[in-house]
């Protein structure tokens, strides 16, 4: 587990849990994020991912346990002026040109990201005049996630940020949020696209049915079921033992064991014609795959 000194903590959560109604959706969960650090908060749909963010920077209470923004109570807004936060859901003014906006939330802040400087970084130079209620769904996230960043803050907290947007947009974001990091920033990111914690954080927290179920760096997190993949091309393959899951993509058969040795034993021994075979560590998705798996009945989000 990755080791967290008392000083460098800026967001923190002691054995809270959250309830609502007969519904539980945090159950005495502990998280930490100091400073510099890039988080990646991954769960399924209903893990209660949402639900601690919104305790974190202070919308929700929490039914019991402890939760810590900057070192005070994150519904004080002292607590939060250091932090920067773009939701699942937001709203944008329909009439107000995209500069505009800037200008609007800029003004709360002492010392803001010129408002060229910040479109620029999110790729959004080109709409600054362009009303709000005209822009397309992706532009408008990208907007929302942006305006986080104005007020130079010490912690960004992301939760979905990437919804909704294409390739090109997603790998602008990123570019930003690498850059934000490189200097000196902190950042929480929750997304259920894998690959984008993977290219982004340096440390994963999965969450299943209101729990940390995992708590490392990604590599950690990936070695945590011992999974490898055997992929292979072959027209027919017989049973074999310790296969705990197969797949097909196109013309190729990948095959997942926690032994890979014994494995590509198994597959001379068999007999079976086979080639191009490829052994490699299981993904970061195929390793959330297996640490959620046996949630099957998901909390709120």
């Amino acid at each position: 587990m990755i080791k967290l000194v008392e000083r460098d903590i800026l967001a923190r959560a002691e054995r809270v849990s959250r309830r609502y109604g007969d519904v539980l959706a945090l159950d005495q969960v502990d998280l930490e994020v100091r400073a510099g650090e890039l988080v990646g908060l991954l769960g399924p749909n209903g893990a209660g991912k949402s639900t601690l963010i919104s305790l974190l920077v202070g919308l929700r209470k929490p039914t019991s346990g402890r939760v810590e923004l900057n070192g005070g109570d994150p519904r004080d807004p002292a607590s939060r002026r250091q932090i920067g936060v773009t939701p699942q859901e937001t709203g944008l003014p329909g009439t107000l040109r995209v500069g505009e906006v800037v200008d609007f939330v800029s003004a709360h802040y002492p010392d803001p990201v010129p408002r060229g400087d910040l479109l620029d970084r999110f790729g959004l130079a080109e709409l600054v005049r362009r009303q709000c209620g005209g822009l397309s769904g992706g532009q408008k996230r990208r907007l929302a996630v942006a305006l986080a960043f104005v007020g130079r803050p010490r912690l960004v907290v992301l939760d979905e940020p990437t919804t909704g947007l294409d390739v090109e947009a997603r790998h602008t974001l990123w570019e930003a949020i690498r850059t934000f990091h490189a200097d000196g920033g902190t950042v929480l990111l929750s997304s259920h696209y894998l690959e984008e914690v993977e290219a982004l954080a340096r440390r994963v927290v999965v969450i299943g049915q209101g729990r940390v179920l995992a708590d490392d760096t990604v590599d950690a997190v990936r070695a945590v079921v011992g999974v490898r993949r055997v992929s292979l091309t072959a027209d027919t393959l017989p049973p074999l033992p310790g296969v705990v899951r197969t797949e097909h993509v196109d013309g190729r058969t990948h095959l997942l064991t926690a032994d890979a040795d014994q494995l590509v034993r198994d597959l001379v021994t068999s007999g079976v014609e086979f080639r191009d075979l490829e052994v490699r560590p299981t993904s970061l998705e195929e390793a959330f795959l297996a640490i959620t798996a046996t949630d099957a009945t998901p909390a709120a989000a």
